[in-house]
């Protein structure tokens, strides 16, 4: 024969408490939301009828239980058995008229929660001219339902909750405790709580004024519950409305920059009441700048009304809010230009990270973020105006290495190498076919180089090929050209394609033989080009160590301005270089100091 499920009501109330909700505190919101539930209930055949949860906490009732009086609908004998006796039967609560879309509850399971801080819990109601029914219920699963006391009736529908605390958790009864967590929940809700005499609810959100309030004055109010209640004045505020969500609110954008891979956490109020101070997903991954403050009619909550339900409609409202935050980028550009430079100043990696898949922010990055170039600070728009093509380094140490070189042969070079800056530049031609942009390749510098006449190049070969004997074994070309700056006596550039075979190589040196033997076919694809050591002829101590007729002297001072060019080019210190660096010092300072030891 068929067989009921026994339940170990401390069973349920230990998981309820490690691994549904994810604390006590819980309790209050789940008490609110049940007298609320019953407050819009009776009003909707009485609307006269009085909206007032009032809490008192054990310093008032003296016999150290906390008590929750509602001016609610109330629940007759036969509701109480079927609404207060029940785990997880949601068709009675429909059919009673408890889980209707403007009701707050969902779960019929708020109750327990009471036995996070209880051992007993009494509920007293009275429904319309029914008589007043008394619902004891014990941590242990046990309950009676009785008609109370002829004391103890109401004289008004409605319900009073009455919690004996566990010994463990009497610190969430208290006065302040109660308070705190009542304003914390309750605030916005449309019913007056008090706690004793003191009034936690504080009207309307402020995001919904009344009709007549001019935006100045809304923007004050938002700005003030900004500083108040989230603890920082915000750079600006922006509107938020998503109809098919229910959702009204605010986002708050932050006024000062934040860690873009942190998530961000927003308040959430579901008709209302607090949901979480910290729910994650609202917004895009690239709206990080900004904090919201909401409240929604539509969207689900999870089991523990502590967060909300991945869903269809969330993924809506997600892209919703994050097209309107879009908006206000886009109308701070068109109005605001010294506004919307203060914003990126502070923000700038949300808006490039939005730019790499929107046209619109595309557009704004290039026109409004001023970039680092070698020839100062400019925007990609005055950059290619003035220069044409957009020229570019794709990491700080490319053009650290070649931005200076690059000016002095009139060659105008982007620092793309700051997060997103290179897959900007190189999405531009998508969205603009006249965009013309090109990464900067060592090679379009030693184009730029003049080469010496073939008499002097003739006279210097035996120079050439002494500096080429002492750095072979470093794999290094040398290469002797004509070129601005004079100052600069050496010059080290290595092309992508000598990099990655620098690379091939030293990955060779650690790998196990199988995949040494990968490497080697891949290194034998094709011929092997080598990093260049470009010596300047212009600069008169490279003419000077030309002049050298002593081959181990043009060595020593040929590995000396190698280690200078990879110093000055913040290129890698591999353990050879650092040698032949200190050998080459040692061996020019023993040159410079003659004498016996």
């Amino acid at each position: 024969m068929d067989r009921t499920f026994q339940v170990d009501l401390r069973g349920v109330v230990d998981l309820l408490s490690h691994h549904l909700y994810g604390s006590p505190r819980v309790y209050v919101r789940e008490l609110l939301q049940n007298a609320v539930d019953a407050i819009t209930a009776r009003r909707a055949t009485h609307p006269g009828a009085p909206a007032v949860v009032r809490i008192e906490p054990p310093e008032l009732t003296g016999d150290g239980t906390l008590r929750v009086h509602d001016t609610g609908i109330g629940l007759t004998e036969s509701q109480v058995h079927e609404l207060l006796a029940t785990i997880g039967r949601s068709s009675k609560r429909d059919e009673l008229g408890f889980a209707r879309h403007e009701f707050l509850g969902q779960f019929g399971i708020g109750l327990l929660s009471c036995f996070l801080v209880a051992d007993e819990v009494r509920v007293r109601t009275r429904h319309a001219d029914e008589p007043t029914v008394l619902w004891t219920g014990y941590a242990d699963g046990r309950y009676r339902v009785e008609p109370a006391a002829v004391d103890a009736q109401r004289a008004e529908p409605g319900t009073t909750v009455t919690l004996v605390p566990r010994r463990d958790a009497e610190q969430w009864l208290t006065r302040p405790t109660v308070t705190e967590l009542a304003r914390l929940f309750g605030s916005l809700l449309p019913v007056r709580v008090l706690v004793g005499d003191v009034e936690t609810t504080t009207g309307p959100p402020p995001w919904s004024a009344p009709a007549g309030t001019s935006p100045s004055a809304r923007r004050d109010n938002l700005v003030r519950f900004a500083r108040d209640g989230l603890g920082f004045t915000p750079f600006d505020v922006v509107p938020l409305s998503v109809p098919e969500a229910g959702l009204t609110g605010a986002a708050f954008v932050l006024p000062s920059a934040v860690n873009p891979a942190a998530r961000a956490g927003h308040r959430v109020y579901l008709k209302r009441m607090l949901l979480t101070e910290g729910a994650e997903g609202l917004l895009p991954d690239w709206a990080f700048f900004a904090r919201c403050v909401v409240d929604s009619t539509e969207l689900r909550p999870t089991a523990s009304r502590e967060a909300l339900y991945e869903d269809s409609l969330l993924e809506a409202t997600r892209e919703a809010l994050g097209d309107q935050l879009r908006s206000w980028l886009v109308r701070l550009a068109g109005g605001a230009p010294r506004r919307l430079a203060e914003f990126l100043q502070v923000h700038h990696l949300g808006v490039k990270a939005l730019a790499l898949h929107d046209d619109e922010m595309l557009r704004l990055v290039e026109r409004w973020w001023p970039m680092e170039t070698n020839t100062g600070q400019t925007t990609l728009a005055e950059f290619r105006e003035r220069h044409g093509l957009i020229r570019y380094a794709a990491s700080i140490d490319e053009f650290r290495q070649l931005a200076g070189v690059a000016a002095a042969q009139d060659l105008a070079v982007v620092n793309a190498g700051y997060t997103y800056d290179t897959e900007i530049i190189e999405r531009l031609p998508t969205v603009d076919r006249s965009v013309l942009v090109e990464r900067l390749e060592p090679n379009d510098l030693t184009t730029r180089f003049d080469a010496l006449d073939p008499a002097a190049e003739l006279a210097l070969r035996p120079f050439v090929v002494a500096a080429q004997r002492a750095l072979d074994r470093l794999g290094v070309e040398v290469v002797l050209r004509s070129y601005a700056p004079a100052s600069l006596p050496a010059l080290y550039l290595v092309s992508r394609s000598a990099a990655f075979e620098e690379q091939l190589r030293s990955t060779r040196e650690r790998a196990d033989e199988t995949w040494a033997g990968v490497l080697d076919a891949l290194a034998a694809s094709g011929p092997a080009e080598r990093p260049q050591l470009v010596l300047n002829h212009r600069n008169p101590l490279v003419r000077r160590v030309s002049a050298l007729g002593d081959p181990a002297l043009v060595g020593l001072a040929v590995e000396a301005l190698y280690g200078q060019a990879l110093l000055l080019g913040y290129h890698p210190i591999r353990p050879a270089d650092a040698a032949l660096l200190n050998s080459s010092f040692l061996g020019l300072l023993g040159r410079a100091v003659p004498g016996q030891e």
